[in-house]
């Protein structure tokens, strides 16, 4: 065991117990609530206290207390994920899962990918939150579940739903805040005669603020900087429709398409000097679109099939006085699983699937098409007191051949309380069509990424009390990173990533405390001379603390946030070269504050910030500042 998880541990394990307190059980008169359900953990619907891996659930309540924000602000405050982007959430966004790199973390919607095709990630500027019903998050490696891109971990983004055997409903907001910024949202659902449906859509404006900074931290000029404001435009609408039309036979269809057109700086170069200076009128615009139809059929007691066709598409487009450019990624994704329950607590599942990828854009690629057929086994069982879930995935692509990845996770409750666990999985990332045919860069030798991640774990849950303790390592061989030698990206280095993560909720009846700590190693196992290991803009420190007190109608909150120094690479003009600068850890309070006026009605307002703290997520960018959000709901 290294230095620095035996010093975490022993720090981790003189919390532990504090977490696991007052354990009094709950008045008679408390409401007994609806378990938490979750389908990423295992590719089925169960409980979330019965899944098997370190899952998260974001719920609506979460959602609706910050209307605000961003998906990847919402996403960037649960344990283990760390986020960025540059200078607004109109901005290049990054989520960092365990210290993974960003298109290391696949993100889904509606349980269907959406990691871009060329640049690896996600488009989180076009996703909007108001149109989220819940978030789910599983950390660890899980490409034998869900195929290439999971190293780091998963991210489900589920959309708003209607919900069997319920009468019409509907819903609106309608917030304002700092930076002139202005938010609506619109839905309705229900479900009758074996029908059920929902919609939803959203807008917002904003002003915004200037993204960039005059100098980068090491003082060098900033040569994209432009001082005025940068705002953003956007607007989503999503939808479902379903049919029962038999007991146990449902087919639905779901849409969602975001868009975010925002501003952003860039700099112009004159052909003769090279000399450089800001442009202006430079916009960035973000689509996202996924549709899907599923049939979910119980052909037998025993026996469910869930058989999906799923089209999305994602579009970055760039457009300033100087250049235009525009990438979209298309994918048509066909897939088949098949869920046996041979044994009361025993099920098997057999996934086959097939995705296309076709990619279009004013770059001519060397190639433009890619297709995976991929098929995999999961298993999940329960004997007494042991919970065991096993998984083998092989995916072959056309251009570069099979992946296999695996994984066993092992449970055990020693008491109805108290639980241990021990999982190892594998996971790779596919080459994207950046990295193995961008024009004039082309490596058809390129190699997947791969990662073998093993954690153990220890966890507490109570009637009011709910702890866990999770260690994981992470080594990631033959990363693709760029070669300035040969002009191209290539397979240089390997990264180990060593952590431990602490979280905690306890209930006190009016009031409730939630805390994490996040102790992060993120190495590079060979970095380049005069160069820090740790990677680029992942803290080795990120503590969070939030409690919550009810005054009947009335409900107030407090956060705190402490994240680590970072470290970022900045390309210095005046040099001509790559130079790594250190940024400062901060310390971020949030307020916030709901009030129900009726059962219809109510307010909710966040103020983040609140000490207006000038702090960097990345070289050269600013960041909002202290800012206000005030948002009336309705519901019917």
């Amino acid at each position: 065991m290294s230095v620095f998880i035996a010093r975490r541990l022993a720090a981790a394990c003189c919390l532990l117990p504090l977490a696991a307190t007052a354990q009094s059980p709950p008045p008679e008169s408390t409401v007994p609530t609806l378990r938490d359900i979750v389908v990423t953990a295992s590719r089925s619907a169960e409980p979330l206290a019965d899944a098997i891996g370190d899952v998260t659930l974001i719920g609506p309540q979460q959602l609706a207390e910050a209307r605000g924000d961003s998906i990847a602000e919402i996403i960037g405050r649960a344990p283990g994920v760390q986020f960025t982007n540059s200078g607004g959430p109109q901005t290049i966004t990054s989520l960092f899962l365990r210290g993974a790199n960003a298109n290391q973390t696949l993100v889904l919607i509606d349980g269907m990918r959406v990691n871009g095709s060329t640049s690896g990630g996600a488009a989180f500027p076009a996703i909007d939150p108001a149109m989220v019903e819940r978030i789910e998050i599983l950390r660890g490696a899980a490409s034998s579940l869900y195929g290439s891109d999971a190293i780091g971990g998963v991210i489900n983004i589920i959309t708003k739903k209607g919900v069997q055997d319920r009468p019409l409903s509907a819903w609106a907001n309608a917030g304002y805040g700092t930076h002139e910024t202005a938010k609506s949202s619109l839905g309705l659902s229900g479900a009758a005669q074996g029908w059920d449906y929902s919609f939803s859509a959203s807008a917002a404006t904003s002003k915004g603020f200037d993204v960039q900074r005059p100098r980068f931290s090491n003082q060098a000029p900033n040569d994209m900087h432009s001082p005025d404001k940068d705002g953003y435009r956007s607007h989503a609408v999503s939808g479902t429709l379903g049919y029962r039309w038999a007991e146990g036979h449902h087919i639905g269809l779901s849409a969602y398409n975001g868009y975010t057109d925002g501003d952003f700086d860039a700099a112009g170069y004159d052909p003769l000097t090279w000399a450089s200076f800001p442009l202006e009128n430079v916009y960035s615009l973000y689509r996202q679109q996924a549709y899907a139809i599923t049939s979910t059929d119980r052909i037998t007691d025993q026996w469910e099939s869930v058989l999906r066709f799923g089209w999305n598409k994602d579009t970055v487009e760039s457009r300033n006085p100087a250049t235009f450019d525009d990438t979209s990624s298309l994918r048509r994704i066909f897939s088949w699983q098949n869920n046996w329950q041979f044994l009361p607590q025993h099920r098997l599942s057999l996934v086959t699937e097939r995705t296309e990828e076709r990619i279009q854009a004013h770059t001519r690629y060397d190639r433009t098409d890619r297709n995976t057929n991929a098929i995999g086994l999961i298993y999940k069982g329960r004997i007494e007191r042991l919970h065991a879930q096993a998984s083998v995935r092989n995916d072959n692509y056309t251009d570069y051949g099979n992946q296999t990845t695996g994984s066993l996770g092992l449970d055990f409750d020693l008491t109805d309380a108290w639980q241990i666990g021990i999982a190892g999985n594998t996971g790779f990332h596919a080459p994207t069509f950046n990295d193995m045919y961008y024009p004039g860069s082309v490596n058809l030798d390129l190699k997947p990424e791969k990662s073998r991640n093993i954690e153990a774990h220890i966890a507490y849950a109570g009637e009011r009390t709910q702890a866990r303790l999770t260690l994981f390592q992470n080594k990631i061989r033959d990363l693709i990173v760029w070669d300035n030698a040969l002009f191209k990206t290539n397979n240089l280095d390997s990264a180990t990533i060593r952590g431990i993560t602490l979280s905690g909720e306890h209930d006190f009846g009016g009031t409730t405390v939630r805390a994490s700590a996040d102790f992060l190693d993120p190495r590079n196992d060979d970095p380049a001379p005069g160069t820090q290991s740790q990677l680029i803009r992942r803290a080795r420190q990120v503590f969070h603390l939030g409690v919550e007190h009810r005054i009947q109608a009335l409900k107030l909150g407090a956060e705190y946030q402490y994240t680590g120094n970072r470290y970022d690479n900045v390309y210095n003009s005046a040099t001509f070269r790559t130079e790594q600068t250190r940024l400062g850890g901060f310390s971020l309070v949030n307020l916030t504050a709901t009030y129900d006026f009726s059962k219809s009605l109510g307010v909710q307002v966040r103020w983040n910030n609140v000490l207006d703290k000038n702090y960097v997520l990345v070289d050269g960018y600013n960041t909002p500042g202290s800012n206000v959000f005030v948002n009336l709901s309705w519901r019917m």
